[in-house]
């Protein structure tokens, strides 16, 4: 697998901190590597690992026009010399968007299909039908979460870690929560903000752990109040608190994951949601590349990739 950059926790100054007496510190997951970032390059760090000891040259993925697995996919099977095909959820639209793009550009051949074939993309049939068509090929499902994705993402906290008493995540898929619960120590809560609509993640994240028989030593803890209508979906309210977190930190945050993670901390820690001396550390995802689609889809300009 590709080498990564050193993880480093950045610890956040501000007086909402200093007034209701907790610490903030920021994993920098986004700094990892430039092209495979965050969260994604754990999940796909095992997987590439198996493919390769499978004499498998050739990747399947799954994911919308915008996705951050697609476009972390495209360019680490492209570094491991790997073949890569992704299936793009809904119609063809050109010119392509910046994600897409850049993985074209790393060697990921894209099929469109419609919205309605998409969901089932779990179905034997399904993946008979994919395998007809392109042969043989190791698949690695939508967002990349499966048992090797949970094993990576279990190695996100360090021993460094430890001294933190609660962990703080978005929710997608899941895989990285999952990972984050297997390496959970006794006296820490783990934390998920869920990024989709609806209260049906509770019982999406039960069976995934029950799934990979993952028993959380800590306490863990779901909230499902801060998605802004939905996956992929803003308001100028989150709009502006990205805005107002660059400038106060220097960190840039996405509309789709870390910016309502860190949107939905800080109203936490305002409400006074954690007690004193409690010690927070916050998993940023990475994820970044899907501002630039973002802005050329909506006209509105988020804060640069890089501070």
């Amino acid at each position: 697998m590709i080498k990564g950059n050193p993880v480093y926790n950045q610890i956040l100054k501000h007086s909402l901190f200093e007034e209701k007496g907790v610490k903030v510190s920021v994993k920098r997951l986004d700094k990892i590597h430039p092209q495979v970032s965050g969260n994604k390059f754990f999940k796909l760090k095992y997987n590439l690992e198996k493919a390769k000891t499978e004499g498998q040259n050739t990747i399947l993925t799954f994911g919308g026009a915008f996705s951050n697995h697609i476009a972390a996919v495209a360019f680490a099977t492209k570094a491991e010399g790997l073949n890569s095909i992704g299936i793009i959820r809904g119609e063809k639209i050109l010119p392509l968007n910046n994600t897409l793009k850049m993985a074209q550009s790393n060697g990921m051949k894209l099929f469109f299909i419609s919205r309605e074939s998409y969901r089932n993309k779990t179905e034997t049939s399904f993946l008979n039908e994919l395998k007809s068509k392109f042969g043989d090929f190791f698949m690695i499902p939508e967002g990349g979460t499966n048992e090797l994705a949970i094993s990576g993402t279990s190695e996100i906290l360090e021993k460094a870690d430890q001294e933190y008493s609660h962990i703080l995540a978005s929710i997608g898929t899941g895989g990285t929560f999952a990972g984050l619960v297997k390496s959970l120590l006794n006296h820490q809560t783990l934390i998920g903000i869920s990024a989709l609509k609806g209260n049906f993640i509770h019982q999406e994240i039960e069976d995934l752990l029950k799934t990979h028989q993952i028993f959380p030593q800590g306490n863990t803890q779901i909230m499902d109040s801060f998605h802004f209508g939905g996956y992929a979906k803003y308001k100028k309210e989150l709009i502006d608190f990205i805005w107002r977190f660059y400038e106060d930190f220097g960190i840039t945050l996405d509309p789709i994951y870390t910016g309502k993670l860190f949107f939905g901390v800080w109203e936490m820690i305002t409400n006074n949601q954690f007690k004193k001396d409690s010690s927070l550390l916050i998993i940023h995802s990475g994820g970044l590349q899907g501002n630039i689609g973002f802005t050329e889809m909506t006209g509105i300009k988020l804060p640069p990739l890089s501070a």
